[in-house]
């Protein structure tokens, strides 16, 4: 597949950034004066020599068709990927055609690609039946990890039982008197056991107290989900297994995707970076529109570097995805690309916010600990609600209103803008704590607009 007819637009490359320092930085190179010797391949590839502050200039190329995204290589020393070189080349090519022209690929450019791709099917080799490894594990020793693992995190989720029944027997005010601290030592006792979303869990509570007038009904609906994964845990021989796996997943056991793979063409809805001290966590939201499925990939990467794949708003990829266990789960794993991911017109059928609400109460029965649903609605409104927003229905007297996290984030006003009072398509997480819009698109023809 050729580069011809899949060009990228200018907010797409942008949203690859790692940064907003990297992208305003990028934005400035994204002109042709301190660039030379750019061209393209018809394969994916783009290539430039960009002068920088030294006496030979940065040799930046960028593979558009990798396996989980595309790749950059630049020679200059920033850590960031991709740096603001990269980006830079990437704008130029998104500008038009003359300023990066279809060329011979230089040797320099040639000699990563040709490494990189060939790594890429070495690895696509070994990960196939015929190829894997897997068959030297010994499977015994697998089995005693995975039971000693078991019997502590039973070990910590008993530990945790009492910790909330001692919570309940003094009263909620004592959570606010105890301060922080006492949390954060029962998450460390979780983390001992090796269960990662216990521990996550109790964090959170933590943050509860002492926040708002309402704060010890929260702190108790959280406690009752909470104490419901735990006995989901110790009474998880009895659970149907679609609701088993959906607990050890809640619980943060390690599992592989093991649906079989679906070939589709899927449309990236949305991508957005979560971090912590410790961890950036990527989610992007598909559709595919054959199969009509929702699906979510999830991404990790060390504090302070972008996590792959990446995967700007408005592209689809002709893709295998295959799922993860557990009921109600939209999780899944990229598999095998059979192409570049290009733009797409294309856009997700929509909903009404009533609907909306309604499969979130759907999915509760599979997953009671799912905090929204990804959700396209329909020919809705921004409009403010006293101090609040709201998305309103054009044709129904209904409304969501926006979570407290949306409201707070510039993309809410990108949003207000593209609308102008008109109905707009968007696409976001709806949960107990309202929406979240992540993209939308105007009524009419139009390219959609990321939010986040």
């Amino acid at each position: 597949m050729t580069l011809q007819g899949v060009r990228w637009t200018a907010d797409q490359v942008l949203a690859l950034a790692p940064d907003t320092a990297s992208r305003k930085a990028g934005g400035r190179l994204g002109v042709a004066g301190p660039w030379s010797g750019a061209g393209r391949s018809g394969e994916g590839a783009i290539w430039g020599l960009c002068e920088g502050s030294g006496s030979k200039p940065y040799r930046t190329v960028v593979d558009l068709a990798g396996v989980s995204g595309p790749a950059y290589r630049c020679s200059c020393p920033s850590r960031k990927f991709p740096c603001k070189h990269a980006l830079g080349l990437l704008l130029l090519w998104a500008d038009g055609e003359g300023a990066v022209p279809r060329a011979e690929v230089p040797e320099w450019a040639g000699r990563w690609i040709e490494g990189r791709r060939g790594r890429a099917e070495q690895e696509k080799a070994a990960a196939s039946p015929s190829g894997s490894s897997s068959g030297l594990a010994d499977p015994e020793a697998a089995r005693r990890r995975a039971e000693r693992r078991a019997e502590r995190v039973t070990a910590g989720a008993s530990e945790l039982e009492h910790r909330l029944a001692d919570l309940l027997r003094g009263g909620l005010a004592t959570a606010e008197q105890s301060g922080y601290g006492l949390w954060e030592e029962t998450a460390a006792r979780m983390v001992d056991a090796q269960a990662q979303g216990l521990a996550a869990r109790v964090r959170e509570l933590g943050a509860v107290p002492g926040t708002g007038p309402e704060w010890p009904s929260r702190l108790l609906e959280e406690c009752a989900l909470l104490h419901l994964l735990d006995q989901g845990w110790l009474r998880r021989e009895r659970l149907p297994e679609g609701l088993a796996a959906t607990v050890r997943s809640r619980i943060g056991l390690p599992a592989s995707a093991d649906g079989p793979p679906v070939r589709d063409r899927w449309l990236v809805l949305a991508q957005y970076d979560t971090a912590d001290a410790r961890l950036t966590t990527r989610r992007i939201w598909l559709y595919g529109t054959q199969s009509r499925r929702t699906s979510l990939l999830l991404s990790y990467g060390a504090a302070g570097r972008a996590p792959e794949p990446a995967l700007p708003v408005g592209l689809a990829l002709d893709a295998e995805l295959s799922a993860y266990p557990g009921a109600g789960q939209a999780r899944a794993a990229l598999g095998e690309q059979f192409a570049p991911p290009s733009p797409t017109a294309e856009r997700p059928p929509g909903t009404t916010t009533a609907l909306a609400v309604a499969r979130y109460g759907d999915a509760l029965r599979d997953d009671p600990w799912l905090d929204s649903v990804p959700v396209t609605l329909d020919r809705v409104t921004p409009v403010p609600d006293g101090d609040s927003w709201q998305l309103a229905d054009a044709d129904e007297d209904a409304a969501l209103p926006l979570t407290p996290a949306a409201r707070s984030r510039p993309g809410l006003w990108r949003l207000v803008a593209l609308s102008g009072g008109a109905p707009v398509k968007v696409f976001g997480e709806c949960g107990h704590r309202g929406f979240t819009p992540l993209s939308a698109w105007p009524e009419g023809p139009g390219e959609v607009v990321p939010l986040c």
